[in-house]
């Protein structure tokens, strides 16, 4: 995952797959934190991005529960 994740793209997505999608940004969050300790970082921007883009993930993720919440009020 070199390029940022677009909210579009996260919309279309899943439930199921949204989670699966914030578990492995999560590890690899934990990978680059742990390669840079270490000295190893090649990318010192990738930390960036992965942080960036759980945030989008979340994002969506609190907006698809609000619609439903909505929705389910509604009725």
């Amino acid at each position: 995952m070199a390029k940022a994740i677009k909210p579009s793209d996260l919309r279309a997505k899943s439930e199921d797959e949204l989670g699966t999608l914030l578990l492995d940004l999560k590890k690899e969050q934990f990978n680059l934190r742990f390669q840079r300790a270490v000295g190893q970082t090649e990318g010192a921007s990738r930390v960036r991005e992965v942080r960036r883009d759980i945030a989008r993930l979340k994002t969506v993720q609190h907006s698809n529960k609000k619609s439903v919440a909505a929705a389910a009020a509604k009725s």
